[in-house]
């Protein structure tokens, strides 16, 4: 599966089957990536059963929009990535200690008479 632009426009359809989500119509995203990010960090779970995707004339479903939200080229970070890194740096946080502020570069200032 290829896929041409994760910039283009997007439409996306969400429902739990695919004709609740043609009934209740797209919601038209400026990416395709936002769409996809949107379906699957924001969107009820049970809606992605009908998602479907419209990007230009193509459109995507099922296992196929999973794996373009899981491809390296999705441009956008992820849920699970941005919580990560917070949790990274809540655990430096966590482990400094006054005695290690020696060891940062201290910066001196010239004082002008």
């Amino acid at each position: 599966m290829t896929f041409p632009d994760f910039n283009a426009r997007a439409e996306l359809y969400l429902g739990s089957d695919r004709n609740t989500a043609i009934a209740q119509g797209a919601r038209r995203f400026a990416s395709a990536a936002q769409a996809i990010r949107f379906a699957f960090e924001e969107a009820a779970p049970v809606s992605l059963h009908g998602a479907m995707l419209k990007v230009d004339d193509a459109t995507y479903a099922g296992d196929d929009l999973a794996a373009l939200y899981r491809s390296a080229a999705f441009p956008l970070p992820r849920r699970q990535d941005i919580k990560r890194a917070r949790a990274r740096r809540a655990a430096h946080r966590h482990n400094w200690s006054p005695a290690q502020a020696h060891t940062a570069p201290v910066r001196q200032h010239a004082v002008m008479a």
